[in-house]
């Protein structure tokens, strides 16, 4: 059984993990999108699949067309055109593309 302290610790630990490995969705001016080069990124495209994936590296990726639901531990996004996205290093999760995607992306 755990001690108090220790239910402490392990609560705060298991809420720092949450908050980071959370995927951060926002819909920026097309303008914001220029100006941070996005458009010059390399492109991804997947048909409608289940794909699992583990990103080692943080990921940031705008998309361009399609929809998909990114399940992960402590989410589940739908996404679509217009969504920019940042995936933090670490996360798994599984991508549930309804609608072929694509989208333009850059790792750290």
């Amino acid at each position: 059984m755990l001690e108090q302290e220790e239910y402490k610790i392990v609560s705060f630990l298991f809420l720092q993990k949450i908050t980071e490995m959370r995927i951060e969705i926002e819909q920026p001016e097309q303008e914001e999108l220029e100006e941070a080069g996005v458009f010059s990124w390399p492109v991804w495209e997947h048909e409608e699949d289940k794909l699992e994936w583990y990103y080692d590296k943080t990921e940031q990726c705008y998309i361009v067309e399609g929809s998909a639901t990114i399940i992960s531990e402590f989410d589940s996004l739908t996404i679509k055109p217009g969504d920019f996205l940042t995936l933090p290093a670490g996360l798994e999760c599984v991508w549930d593309i309804q609608n072929k995607i694509k989208k333009h992306y850059s790792v750290e």
